[in-house]
């Protein structure tokens, strides 16, 4: 880093987009509600978005504010809304195989983009062998087809209650 700016980043992007929402999390601005906030994501050519569409009303019925990205997002487009957006959590849905790639491309860019604080966890149809690898890579946690939505809004208040409460105590 130099002058606030790291060296692979000479505009400045990166150190400002942290330094931005360290603020806001900081003075409680994100999570002014309380509200734990999660981007809920179709990304890559997966058109089915039905699964997607009923965690991201249960976990808004429960309480946590969702920003629904749509379908065919990239990963760039995923990553780029949850920094603007100061979301706790990136859900990404993928039925298309693909998981494997996206999931890894997702995890770069947060970290490229001094983002690795937002927590990515997904579901769709995902082969038990490659959630344990998925795990390594960063994924916070897998759900699969069948998985019982108070489950998942369970884990999202689990795993992402702290984060907002710490928020607000400072």
């Amino acid at each position: 880093m130099l002058g606030g700016r790291h060296l692979d980043d000479p505009t400045g992007t990166r150190a400002v987009a942290s330094a931005a929402r360290g603020a806001r999390r900081s003075c409680g601005y994100a999570s002014s509600m309380g509200k734990i906030r999660v981007i809920v994501a179709k990304v890559g050519l997966d058109g089915h978005d039905r699964g997607a569409k009923v965690v991201a009303r249960a976990l808004r019925d429960a309480g946590v504010e969702v920003i629904y990205t749509g379908l065919h997002q990239t990963p760039e487009q995923i990553v780029a809304a949850a920094i603007q957006e100061d979301v706790d959590a990136v859900g990404l849905s993928i039925l298309s195989g693909a998981h494997m790639t996206l999931f890894r491309r997702v995890i770069e860019l947060l970290a490229e983009r001094g983002a690795a604080d937002i927590v990515v966890f997904g579901g769709g149809i995902i082969p038990d062998a490659d959630i344990e690898e998925l795990s390594r890579m960063g994924v916070a946690k897998i759900f699969t087809p069948g998985a019982p939505t108070t489950d998942i809004v369970a884990w999202v208040r689990a795993e992402l209650g702290h984060v907002v409460a710490e928020s607000q105590a400072t």
